[in-house]
């Protein structure tokens, strides 16, 4: 039996907006549903300092690593992935090359107003660079408005709970209404067997 395709559901947004809650949640409902996946932070993935000479941006590092730990999850079985990072949703070409082949993507872009923002930003960022933060975070939710496709799902996290912008980007993947086959209904089989 052939495998599943690769897909992914690219989680992006300005800091401060929840990426990493909504993300932890998404696998928390997908799990319930009996779903497999993998989930990756993406702002894990270049965090060394200083940036190589010639990789500024830290992209091509961003990408060896994405497809280093992708290789290890498809080597198990896994065909879907939560990808979380600011940016993802404008960069689906280096998601879909770090995990070969063509994936089917889906984008959501998870939005907060300033306040909104800030008042979560206050809450993690207890050391020197909570300004720092904000000002980036501004910039980013303007930039990110503008430039992510019109094909990238928009969610407002505004005075919502976690569970429903979850529930929201879930139904936006629609991983729930498709079958599992090839390696997808072992991994649910393993697990349903434990």
């Amino acid at each position: 039996m052939q495998a599943a395709p690769f897909e992914a559901l690219l989680i992006g947004g300005r800091s401060g907006v929840g990426k990493s809650t909504i993300g932890w949640e998404i696998s928390a409902q997908l799990q319930d549903l009996r779903i497999a996946h993998c989930l990756i932070e993406g702002d894990n993935l270049d965090q060394a300092f200083p940036a190589p000479a010639d990789d500024p941006a830290r992209a091509k590092m961003t990408e060896a690593n994405l497809a280093a730990l992708w290789h290890n999850y498809a080597a198990l079985g896994y065909r879907r992935l939560i990808y979380t990072n600011t940016v993802s949703v404008l960069e689906p070409d280096l998601i879909a090359r770090a995990m070969g082949g063509t994936p089917r993507i889906t984008a959501v872009l998870l939005t907060a107003d300033d306040a909104t923002a800030r008042q979560r930003l206050g809450r993690r960022e207890i050391g020197s660079q909570l300004d720092a933060h904000v000002t980036r975070s501004t910039a980013m939710a303007r930039h990110l408005q503008a430039t992510a496709p019109p094909w990238v799902v928009r969610v407002s996290t505004d005075g919502r709970s976690v569970t429903d912008i979850a529930r929201d980007v879930v139904a936006a993947v629609n991983w729930s209404a498709q079958s599992a086959n090839g390696a997808d209904r072992e991994l649910r089989l393993e697990y349903e067997g434990e």
